[in-house]
């Protein structure tokens, strides 16, 4: 019973900040009937624009279940093993992150050119976007790690390491929230498409409920704090 209570910590202030996000998703498309108008490979623009909204749906609750109960049962690696459990993890992980901007890019090409915005200063954003994205990705690989971007402290209770401050974290502590989700925005930029824009956004919102529902009490619970 206190497995699942630790499991569920802090998931329906998650369910409240979703639901919340959706109804205001669902009014601003109410409000613009012409957002969504378009399709691609026979979809409608409609249904890849919430594909591009349930993937990030599916990802973060795909993590947050498996940090859970790895973290206070300890099933996967018991069952696994540690480098087997870790690695199906971050594969599903991998794929869904990807999805992240697969379906974005389906959703801009679908509403291409959509965005009222000037081309000049939709394809400048990019360009200015587009440097700390490469700088987060490099310091994630120098300095932080991918396997503790994907959670291995979950996973591997000797795993102890100290707050990274290189790189772009010598800046921000939420490096990945703050930059990493701005790769999202370019599809919608470079294509024009205000709905991908729109997508990206809910993305770049709702992975914030992720860090105040899921991560950061994790942090605590692993290290005793967090930034």
């Amino acid at each position: 019973m206190d497995n699942i209570k630790a499991i569920c910590a802090g998931q329906l202030w998650h369910l409240a900040a979703l639901v919340a996000l959706l109804l205001m998703l669902v009014g601003y498309c109410s409000l613009r009937p012409d957002l969504l108008q378009g399709a691609l490979l026979g979809v409608s623009t409609q249904t890849w624009f919430w594909i591009a909204i349930a993937t990030p749906v599916l990802h973060q609750v795909y993590v947050w279940l498996v940090w859970r109960v790895e973290l206070y049962t300890r099933a996967f690696t018991r069952r696994f093993g540690l480098p087997t459990a870790f690695k199906a993890y971050a594969l599903g992980f991998s794929l869904l992150f990807v999805g992240r901007l697969i379906t974005i890019i389906l959703l801009a090409s679908s509403s291409a050119c959509s965005l009222s915005w000037p081309p000049l200063l939709a394809y400048g954003l990019a360009v200015l976007i587009t440097p700390p994205v490469l700088f987060l990705f490099y310091s994630v690989k120098r300095y932080f790690t991918f396997e503790r971007a994907y959670g291995i402290d979950h996973f591997d209770p000797q795993y102890q390491e100290p707050y990274v401050k290189q790189g772009i974290f010598q800046y921000t502590d939420n490096g990945m929230y703050v930059f990493g989700l701005m790769v999202l925005y370019l599809p919608g930029l470079l294509w024009l498409s205000e709905a991908a824009l729109l997508a990206a956004a809910f993305n770049h919102a709702y992975i914030w409920v992720h860090y105040y529902c899921t991560e950061r009490p994790d942090m605590v619970a692993i290290y005793g704090k967090a930034p």
